[in-house]
């Protein structure tokens, strides 16, 4: 019976109906999908370049042009929200929104590297909010002084913040009413003002007043527009306080996209019927001017750049907390703290000091586009994620609303294509920072409490992989690697071979341990082989373990060998010491011809019971005696492996290598000289030593340079004996391999 482990730690969570209990019970969980995900994005949605942008648009670029960029910004929102809605339909959603979701697909440090950087964006948003409802202000108020507006707005969004998100939404209800009757009072005027604009179907793209209407291009106008649609993240931000994640965040996303789109497409109507082209592009308040009551619709600017930034006060230490609890930032728990009822008070704060840092500054507009790129990002790794998950078609993706797979990937790629269309520099500098924050997190070595389908994705490129690779019919021999099986009865045995097997494997090969029981407690086995395979880990080495439970000592070993022999990628060479007893030479005989039937290399350690591996400052390699035929080709017996072996421990150990071989016949001394530098030139060996001396190996070996290690090559009928006095007579411990025909020391 064989039972095949990896070792891992897993941490302790809560079981999953403690999770709904929790759930059910948290005070904080009270939002809907209206007021804790339709209001905020919708808010968002419909902001401040709707009131003061879109005109301008509309203006340069017509009816028909503008319609185009509604519906390709918008569509590449839908997009994104589709994929939300599916992903939030298959998991458990925590706190922290696209945090959450792109932890539990990719893993904590690629939640992380996505969710840092959208923190930052969110909390620097409310500084240009701010920024925004003070240019309103001023509109109404020009002599009052821009850092009191600016301070003073922060003021009370940040105590209303403190609060509570409660307070924060039933505000936003107020700004939501006033919303909706500035729009009222904008469409009223079709029906009030007979005299409308002819239709403009497509614009001259005339420029801004800011350019002196010298010109400007779609993309151009693409890139101004497309914030608008952004901030579908409004609500799933607040993912860890809803009271039905899974079914509020698509039904109150989709919604308030839906409506967006709609109230967009019809504003640019109203617009071209209301003014001409010159006043679209030269009054960017001809909204306000044009309205039945302008008062309301100016009181909708400001509430719109107040309910946004009010949004990202709110959900931004949301992602803080989150990120805490994952323990992926400094003083994690300090972040993570939430009082009784829900509010993560330290992470209100720590935003709060970020924003009021920024408002010093007076001016975001240089870092405005990389806030824009670490939203889009966002965006784009939502879409990724979903794809992924379609694309492994994993038993464990069954969302409750399911999208085509082509949706997902343009959504992704869409997002991308406007990320390098806005700005190509700063999209770059984006990447490089999500990167290297990516590579910080995987050096802390986090550890989640749920799984993820990093290792499906891994699973599905090695099948793909081996695919291919099975129907390569060509040998394999460039791309061999030192594989080994490490038969192991006690565990204390690996305690003088540790580091050897490690050395033979590093780097590109790996270790399987086979734990056989019988000669120690079955448990002990179970409580050592985990940590001795966690160990070759921290070197850099892939191990794992396995158990064989069999009668005796070769019934258990074949079994093993037999078991494994089928996997892709296994074991090609099997690690022995020799045996103690001539009841166990039969049966290390019987399992190194067992292990040649099933080509698979085998290599016997015999340790100097007193000088073990010494310095590690030499190795000897023992070339076998080919005389009198010295002919080299690119068959070389059975030496490819002793080699292979010595040529990686001379790399690993930086020591010096020697090609030693014993020539047994007069007068085949100059060619067996001849004959090792032509192999250690064909094999690539750098600066190592040849000899060649005349008798055999027992007579020579005191003659040759002393090593830490001498390998020779093992025969099939291997003689223990030899083995035994060859240890005595080079004062070194020795290796003895036997090939299993596919590797090759000159390909």
């Amino acid at each position: 019976m064989a039972e095949d482990n990896n070792f891992s730690t897993i941490a302790q969570e809560p079981t999953l109906q403690e999770q709904v209990h929790e759930h059910e019970v948290a005070k904080g969980k009270l939002f809907g999908t209206f007021d804790g995900v339709f209001t905020p994005t919708i808010l968002t949605i419909l902001g401040v370049i709707m009131y003061l942008r879109e005109g301008w648009i509309v203006g340069n670029a017509g009816l028909l042009g503008a319609w185009l960029i509604i519906l390709l910004s918008c569509g590449i929102i839908f997009l994104t929200g589709l994929s939300l809605s599916s992903i939030t339909t298959n998991i458990r959603i925590g706190a922290g929104g696209a945090f959450s979701i792109i932890s539990q697909s990719l893993g904590l440090e690629v939640g992380g590297s996505i969710g840092i950087p959208l923190y930052l964006a969110q909390a620097l948003a409310v500084a240009m909010y701010i920024f925004g409802f003070r240019t309103g202000w001023q509109w109404i108020f020009p002599d009052h002084p821009a850092i009191i507006i600016d301070l003073g707005t922060f003021a009370v969004l940040f105590i209303i913040a403190y609060i509570s998100a409660s307070l924060a939404f039933r505000i936003q209800y107020v700004i939501l009413a006033i919303t909706v009757g500035s729009l009222i009072s904008i469409f009223w005027t079709l029906y009030s003002v007979p005299s409308q604009q002819p239709i403009t179907w497509w614009g001259t793209f005339s420029g801004s007043p800011e350019n002196m209407f010298t010109g400007i291009g779609f993309w151009a106008l693409f890139a101004v527009f497309f914030p608008a649609a952004t901030g579908i993240m409004a609500g799933a931000n607040m993912s860890g306080e809803l009271k039905n994640p899974r079914g509020s965040i698509p039904v109150g996303t989709m919604s308030a996209i839906v409506l967006g789109t709609i109230i967009y497409l019809l504003l640019a109507y109203w617009l071209i019927r209301s003014a001409t082209p010159d006043e679209l592009v030269s009054n960017y308040t001809i909204m306000i001017e044009r309205a039945a009551w302008k008062p309301i619709v100016l009181a909708g600017l400001l509430g719109a750049t107040f309910s946004s930034a009010l949004a990202s006060i709110v959900g931004a230490p949301r992602i803080l907390q989150a990120l805490g609890d994952s323990s992926i930032l400094p003083k994690s728990k300090w972040f993570s703290i939430r009082t009784q009822s829900g509010e993560p008070r330290n992470s209100i704060i720590f935003t709060g000091a970020i924003v009021l840092i920024a408002l010093m500054l007076r001016d975001l507009n240089a870092i405005a586009p990389l806030i824009t790129m670490f939203f889009l990002l966002t965006y784009a790794m939502i879409n990724v994620v979903v794809f992924m998950e379609q694309s492994l078609n994993l038993v464990s993706f069954r969302p409750l609303f399911r999208i085509p797979l082509a949706v997902s990937f343009l959504g992704a790629a869409g997002c991308l294509f406007v990320m390098f269309t806005v700005n190509s520099t700063f999209t770059l500098v984006a990447m490089v920072v999500v990167v290297s924050i990516h590579s910080v997190l995987l050096r802390k070595h986090l550890k989640a409490p749920f799984g993820d389908v990093r290792s499906g994705l891994f699973v599905a490129l090695a099948e793909w992989a081996a695919k291919r690779v099975n129907e390569i019919t060509v040998s394999r021999e460039r791309a061999w690697t030192a594989n080994l099986l490490v038969p192991i009865e006690d565990p204390q045995e690996l305690r003088g071979m540790f580091n050897l097997i490690r050395d033979i494997s590093y780097p590109k090969g790996f270790i399987k341990i086979l734990g056989l029981t019988g000669k120690v407690d079955e448990m002990e086995l179970y409580s050592r082989l985990p940590d001795i395979t966690k160990s070759f880990q921290d070197e850099g080495v892939f191990s794992s373990w396995t158990t064989i439970d069999a009668p005796s000592f070769e019934d258990n070993l074949i079994a093993g060998m037999e078991a494994l022999g089928g996997a892709f990628f296994r074991p090609n060479i099997l690690f022995l010491t020799p045996p103690l007893s001539k009841h166990r030479e039969e049966a290390i005989r019987k399992i190194i011809q067992k292990a040649s039937h099933i080509h698979t290399g085998v290599v016997v350690y015999a340790a100097h019971p007193k000088s073990g591996l010494g310095r590690h400052k030499s190795v000897n390699v023992w070339i076998d005696d080919k005389s009198p035929d010295w002919e080299i080709s690119m068959n070389l017996g059975n030496m490819d492996l002793a080699i292979l072996i010595g040529y990686k421990l001379k790399r690993k150990w930086e020591a010096s290598m020697n090609l030693i071989s014993a020539v047994g016949e007069e007068g085949q001394k100059r060619k067996a000289e001849e004959y090792i530098k032509t192999l250690a030139e064909l094999a690539r060996l750098p600066n190592v030593n040849t000899y060649a001396l005349e008798g055999d190996i027992e007579s020579i070996v005191k003659k040759v340079p002393q090593a830490a290690l001498n390998i020779f090559t093992l025969p099939y009928e291997p003689d223990f004996e030899f083995i035994r006095r060859i240890v005595e007579l080079t004062g070194s411990s020795c290796l003895f391999t036997l090939d299993s025909g596919e590797e090759n020391a000159l390909a």
